[in-house]
């Protein structure tokens, strides 16, 4: 069975420069792609002060307001908590999620970071499959740390199930990366089929290779960052889509 699949940090609905709310946009954008799944990173799951105060801020969460009709199914993660709101990362489906759980990442109140795992039921195939998305720390050895308690999670959770681990791992200079894939015998899919990881952020000049998307007994068919239209003003990263066989 082929699966689409979009990972993308939207930046709590905001453009690159913060300067304008583009969650409705982003929407837009998201529905002409119409992928199966779609895993976000800094959605916005409640913010008090912003209701009423910015033009079209939803009174649902964000995540709520983007799944909308399309992607009925949803998981979400709240990871950032403050005493106006909060925010995280979230799994949209069209497909039910049988269970799922929000592994915390936080290392201290600087940076509250999570990973977040949904079991997708598929009706057709009358199986599972494992889908993960991540927002991870912007320094390198809390990122490690991070990671420790991401192989542990899988390597107990999932040891011998097929998955898909996306998001922004925020691994500029890729010293993650070999750590991932040797512990949890993950592949990177744009690695694999093209040689180097997208390059995601920032994204108007795209150079740093942020956003990824690992597997594990999945096979891989396409992957491309998504930079034409208005993609490349709608945040602060570029999104990552991918199809893969489960």
């Amino acid at each position: 069975m082929r699966l689409k699949i979009l990972s993308y940090n939207i930046h709590k609905g905001f453009d690159t420069f913060n300067r304008r709310f583009v969650l409705a946009r982003i929407k837009e954008q998201i529905r002409l792609l119409a992928p199966d799944i779609v895993c976000l990173q800094e959605v916005q799951g409640e913010h008090a002060k912003l209701k009423g105060k910015v033009k079209d801020y939803p009174l649902e969460s964000q995540f709520e307001y983007l799944a909308d009709t399309v992607w009925p199914h949803y998981a979400y993660g709240k990871n950032a908590v403050y005493s106006h709101g909060h925010h995280g990362n979230a799994i949209l489906s069209k497909y039910p999620i049988k269970e799922w759980h929000n592994l915390d990442l936080s290392l201290d109140k600087s940076e509250m970071r999570g990973m977040l795992h949904a079991e997708i039921f598929l009706p057709d195939e009358n199986r599972s499959f494992h889908m993960l998305t991540t927002h991870m720390n912007l320094f390198h050895k809390a990122r490690m740390k991070q990671a420790d308690l991401m192989v542990k999670y899988i390597n107990e959770k999932l040891s011998e199930q097929g998955l898909v681990l996306v998001g922004d791992f925020n691994d500029w200079l890729c010293e993650l990366d070999p750590y991932l894939r040797s512990n949890l015998g993950l592949k990177e899919l744009f690695l694999e089929l093209y040689q180097k990881h997208a390059r995601t952020f920032p994204s108007f000049y795209p150079k740093l290779p942020l956003d990824r998307a690992y597997y594990r007994r999945t096979t891989p068919i396409q992957g491309m960052v998504l930079r034409e239209g208005p993609w490349d003003e709608l945040s602060d990263h570029l999104p990552i889509y991918v199809e893969v066989e489960v």
